[in-house]
């Protein structure tokens, strides 16, 4: 389970992943606009970008000139008219001269790299000024009731900080996920547990796809009983009230200018 957000190697590239559980991957992954306006500001005054595991073109910045990079036809097929040109292409080996963007940018995409470190020094060696991703912090396994209550395994993998240490001096800025966040990625539910009980929804979180055999129904089984049964509510008192929470989600920034 580890692997869903490990810092090595992985046996099984991204690409085939994604073409097995990318299908409906646009049903429930919309871009949440207040992620979006942090990760491009973030960018800064970089003019050309280049977004790596781009997947569906979420978070692509439209008033810039951006190329995508996506190994997965699956998800390359659902990229809408008037997104960015998308390349077959993985991050362990970019096909540009160094130096060839002003920035580079990765959401949520680097823990499926085969190769994660290698992965960063490409996007630190063809980003000319900076290097932003999305990613969660494991190092904050407890901050999030479904990594600290049902699936702990999620945390076992290194500390963030560790994990980017590759691309050399970063920032990592706090991105805490709004209630109603748009995006439903695996974070995106610390207030609306009863959306995890859905099927379409956990399709479309990789987490539950890198669970052994039987995982994902032991999960769900158990979920349902502890909100049926009040449990899930006392554990978390006044979670649902929050307008937003940390569950450690963090904005990488590496690089200046």
């Amino acid at each position: 389970m580890s692997a869903a957000y490990g810092a090595g190697r992985r046996d099984a590239p991204v690409s085939s992943l994604y073409d097995r559980i990318g299908r409906s991957y646009s049903a429930t992954r919309e871009e949440d606009p207040r992620l979006a306006a942090a990760v491009h500001a973030a960018l800064g005054d970089a003019r050309t970008v280049l977004n790596v595991g781009a997947g569906s073109g979420s978070y692509e910045p439209g008033d810039r000139d951006v190329l995508a990079v996506e190994p997965s036809a699956v998800m390359r097929a659902q990229r809408p008219p008037g997104a960015a040109p998308c390349l077959d292409a993985q991050a362990e080996a970019l096909p540009f001269a160094d130096g060839a963007f002003d920035a580079a940018m990765a959401v949520f995409s680097d823990h499926h790299w085969q190769d994660r470190a290698a992965g960063l020094r490409e996007l630190r060696r063809v980003a000319r000024r900076r290097v932003v991703l999305v990613q969660w912090d494991q190092a904050c396994v407890d901050a999030f009731w479904l990594a600290r209550d049902y699936l702990p395994a999620l945390g076992d993998g290194p500390p963030l900080r560790d994990a980017m240490a590759p691309l050399g001096a970063a920032e990592l800025r706090p991105l805490p996920v709004p209630r109603d966040c748009r995006d439903g990625f695996l974070l995106a539910w610390w207030a609306r547990p009863e959306a995890l009980l859905d099927p379409a929804v956990r399709a479309n979180v990789s987490v539950f796809a890198l669970l052994p055999p039987g995982g994902e129904a032991a999960f769900a089984e158990r979920l349902a009983r502890d909100l049926a049964d009040g449990t899930w509510d006392a554990r978390n008192p006044g979670l649902r009230e929050r307008a937003e929470l940390d569950v450690g989600l963090r904005l990488v920034v590496a690089g200046a200018g």
